[in-house]
């Protein structure tokens, strides 16, 4: 079964499509369907729509590394480490570095 949230938050998206929060919701609904690759395409456009979306970072990190995109995951850890880092997000920071570090 999708997601009952995903069609409300595409209606935002359709109407505001530099929503943010709603691009880093699709995102997080998709991971729960374990649809990552749609996953990954709302997350990388919530960070193209706010860089500094630190949770974003992590969500498509995470994302990527369910693809076997291994490579483009460890580049969004160190992009994401550096962001959150400059925002003063300690858990995303951490949480980004053990996700790296599990990569080998």
């Amino acid at each position: 079964m999708v997601n009952p949230r995903i069609e409300p938050l595409k209606k935002v998206l359709a109407i505001d499509p530099n929503d943010e929060v709603a691009w880093f919701g699709l995102g997080k609904a998709y991971m729960e369907d374990s649809n990552y690759q749609e996953a990954a395409t709302a997350l990388e456009n919530c960070i193209k729509v706010k860089p500094s979306y630190s949770a974003a970072y992590f969500a498509l990190a995470q994302s990527l590394q369910k693809l076997g995109r291994i490579e483009q995951c460890r580049h969004i850890c160190d992009q994401g480490i550096e962001v959150s880092t400059k925002n003063g997000d300690a858990m995303v920071t951490k949480n980004l570095s053990l996700l790296k570090q599990s990569l080998g």
